[in-house]
């Protein structure tokens, strides 16, 4: 007989993929939390962060209560130009309210440039703090195969983990 007082936790994925802003019309370079200066930004509703905001939709996912564009999606005009962390602050407290404690959070994006590696801790810990909770980063590239590969934008896909609130939902 199964004991029904083991917590499992729940996993989720999320993705998000945006293609560079066009040259005609620049837009800043967030990534992973971090404004990347001298790098062509990406085109978004928000800012465009592929890191934060697949970090969010694994959250929602492995809490099953929607995703990205459920919380913040365009028909959301208060989100417009909105940070990632910001966005990735409101769904770890969405994710909280809905009765979930959050494991960790890792995410890998797949991009030419900026270059991540000497920036990694500090994205990692912008993210965490967005979201009380580990967040790991890695990043690769495509081998010059597809729109990443092809430098027509970044994508980022991350899984998170989360398990029931000893507490219940919240409110």
């Amino acid at each position: 007989m199964a004991d029904i007082n083991v917590v499992l936790p729940r996993t989720g994925i999320g993705i998000d993929v945006h293609a560079y802003a066009p040259e005609d019309a620049p837009r800043p370079l967030w990534l992973g939390g971090l404004f990347w200066e001298g790098e062509r930004g990406l085109a978004g509703h928000s800012d465009g962060d592929p890191v934060a905001h697949a970090a969010a939709d694994a959250l929602f996912s492995a809490a099953g209560i929607g995703d990205l564009g459920t919380h913040f999606g365009t028909s959301r005009p208060e989100f417009a130009g909105a940070s990632g962390v910001t966005l990735l602050t409101e769904a770890a407290r969405i994710v909280r309210a809905a009765g979930f404690e959050i494991g960790n959070v890792a995410v890998q994006f797949v991009a030419n440039r900026p270059k991540f590696g000497p920036r990694r801790e500090e994205s990692q810990q912008v993210l965490s703090e967005a979201a009380g909770a580990p967040i790991s980063v890695t990043a690769t590239t495509s081998d010059g195969l597809g729109f990443a590969g092809r430098g027509e934008g970044i994508s980022a896909v991350a899984t998170a983990l989360v398990y029931p609130s000893p507490s219940g939902p919240i409110g």
